[in-house]
């Protein structure tokens, strides 16, 4: 990472570290909007830290990802990975960057893009779009096909998900500016993001694990002196490398436009959905009783990681995706795939 990248990445710790108080994250989980630490980030720019040339940041692809599992690792209640991602498709698609927060509609089954007369227009009801309800702009993806929506959405039943970050049913009906991604499509660049975000938190997740047996206890020891105890930290600690790994592998293909992106994304969400189920079964496990308690905080990170699992794909869709890529090439080709991507 340049020193560019390594300044801004600590400036942005340290920002969530002071906007992200106590208060402010019971008043997100309440619905409360994070007015305050949304304008901080804004004003950093960080909103445009994907977007290359000189309509960015002048941060490397990696450096912006590294943002995004950052904001991962502080299991963050706003949508600014999902604006990153926004404004470099938009940037990609030859587009300008959008105003404000932008929601996400990922090749939702319920909206249709159709061409009408000249104009490009989106019709339909989409289902949990992240964030939906304080979105100033849509963004629509269908394959490589991407639509701007800046009026004609609202939202019709507000919801959220078990990290208590909205997640709302929005009916579509309006005028959208439509370009063609020449990389990544919205999907796989926004499963890409919670990829990253993933990876992070399960970072986050050892660090708290570790600290906690090695404070806590037990007959005069502390708990991380239990062989057992040991034994566990090493799995959790080893699913968490697999996920940073995975993650890694999915970003390098994103940075580098890789034409195995796909297949990279894919893998990348099937490895790390397996590593959330096993992490915070094993993190809860050594934690106990408090680490459900809203007074913790593990509970925050445990609820998002069940929550991105299953957004943008699940991992079961996208493992089923990464089968189908095999099963499309001969059995030669099956080992240059999965070491070439």
């Amino acid at each position: 990472m340049s020193d560019t990248g390594d300044l801004l990445t600590s400036m942005t710790d340290r920002l969530l570290a002071n906007a992200l108080d106590d208060a402010t994250l019971r008043g997100a989980a309440e619905g409360i909007w994070p007015q305050r630490a949304w304008d901080a980030l804004v004003e950093q720019g960080l909103p445009v830290a994907l977007v290359q040339g000189e309509a960015g940041f002048g941060l490397t692809p990696m450096e912006g990802l590294d943002l995004i599992r950052l904001l991962g690792r502080r299991a963050v209640p706003l949508p600014l990975a999902e604006t990153m991602i926004a404004n470099a498709v938009l940037a990609d698609a030859g587009l300008p960057p959008a105003e404000g927060v932008v929601a996400l509609v990922a090749d939702d089954p319920g909206v249709t893009l159709v061409e009408r007369d000249g104009d490009w227009h989106a019709t339909g009801v989409a289902e949990r779009v992240a964030w939906g309800r304080h979105a100033t702009t849509l963004l629509i993806g269908k394959g490589d096909r991407v639509g701007v929506m800046s009026a004609g959405f609202r939202t019709i039943a507000e919801g959220c998900n078990l990290a208590s970050m909205p997640r709302d049913k929005m009916a579509l009906d309006g005028l959208v500016t439509v370009g063609r991604s020449a990389g990544s499509s919205l999907l796989e660049s926004a499963a890409l993001a919670r990829a990253l975000a993933m990876a992070g938190a399960l970072e986050m997740l050892v660090g708290m694990t570790v600290a906690y047996v090695t404070e806590r206890h037990q007959f005069g020891k502390p708990l991380s002196a239990n062989q057992a105890v040991q034994h566990s930290l090493a799995r959790l600690a080893g699913e968490a490398a697999a996920a940073s790994a995975a993650a890694d592998l999915a970003a390098q293909a994103y940075a580098s436009a890789s034409e195995h992106l796909a297949v990279a994304v894919a893998a990348a969400r099937s490895r790390i959905g397996e590593a959330v189920g096993t992490a915070t079964g094993i993190a809860h496990q050594l934690h106990g009783a408090i680490g459900f308690t809203q007074e913790h905080r593990l509970h925050r990170f445990t609820t998002a990681l069940w929550s991105w699992r299953d957004e943008f794909g699940s991992a079961a869709w996208w493992t089923r995706r990464l089968g189908a890529a095999a099963l499309t090439r001969p059995a030669t080709a099956y080992w240059p795939l999965i070491t070439s991507v």
